[in-house]
């Protein structure tokens, strides 16, 4: 870890009020280029416990950067992690209020529930659909607390300023429809984006890693690393399947992930 404890306490209070302000800040790995992944996470999580410190409460994870695409982008040869706070769940119907986020933009997912934990090293993704509840489509809202492209250089941020960033996740919105493993091809389920009644972008869940149970295989086994485990009831968003889309004050989506699983509509407000 190249950044002090108190370096660290530091930049988690910049994203808070970052998040709080609607006033994005500076790009972390600019301010500190010798900053490293282990910095990124350290950040999160000491983001995310200041959170907890003022009530919020742990729901789940968020796995992110799961296409080979994201990954070269980011420059990273893994996907990303972060929180999932009771206060970012919205249900689909819901209107989303717009003044929650700075530049939200939306991702199509799937997300699991356990009914089992798991603990790696060495976690598959027949143990993963084997501890499974039920899967249920997402949209993930993501947002930028801190800048995406540099103020005067126009660089991109970097992995370890997304990963600061809690991954960049802001929101979930959940569909109704709960489906068990078995009643769904998880490799070939599919969705349709429509914005405003337009298509904006369609996907297959098997471009998550090959299989959207892979991510969760992945993050129970990161997490073994620093002694963590997967628990039941926890919600899991698997990584998106189709590019993000953004969104403003008005906008309506519906995304429509087929016969079984149905469609998750909501508006920004």
């Amino acid at each position: 870890m190249a950044l002090s404890v108190d370096t660290i306490n530091e930049l988690a209070r910049e994203l808070d009020i970052a998040e709080k302000s609607r006033v994005q800040i500076t790009q972390f790995s600019k301010r500190f280029p010798e900053m490293t992944l282990v910095d990124g996470y350290a950040i999160q999580k000491a983001w995310v416990a200041q959170k907890c410190a003022h009530g919020r409460k742990i729901v789940g994870h968020k796995i992110g950067l799961t296409s080979r695409a994201m990954q070269l982008a980011a420059q990273i040869s893994e996907p990303d992690f972060g929180a999932l706070l009771d206060d970012m769940i919205f249900a689909a119907g819901d209107d989303i209020p717009i003044n929650r986020f700075i530049l939200p933009m939306v991702e199509v997912e799937l997300a699991f529930v356990l009914n089992a934990g798991l603990r790696g090293p060495d976690i598959s993704i027949s143990d993963v659909l084997a501890a499974t509840e039920y899967v249920v489509p997402a949209i993930e809202i993501i947002d930028a607390r801190i800048d995406r492209l540099d103020r005067l250089t126009k660089t991109p941020r970097k992995v370890f300023d997304t990963i600061s960033d809690n991954a960049a996740n802001a929101g979930v919105v959940l569909g109704s429809t709960k489906a068990a493993v078995d009643a769904v091809d998880l490799r070939w389920t599919g969705a349709i984006m429509e914005k405003n009644g337009i298509v904006e972008e369609t996907g297959l869940a098997a471009g998550v890693l090959g299989h959207p149970a892979a991510g969760i295989a992945w993050l129970a086994n990161k997490l073994a690393l620093h002694g963590e485990s997967l628990v039941p009831g926890e919600l899991l968003l698997a990584g998106s399947f189709t590019r993000p889309v953004s969104a403003a004050r008005g906008d309506r989506f519906s995304v429509d992930y087929g016969r079984v699983l149905g469609k998750i509509e909501f508006q920004f407000t």
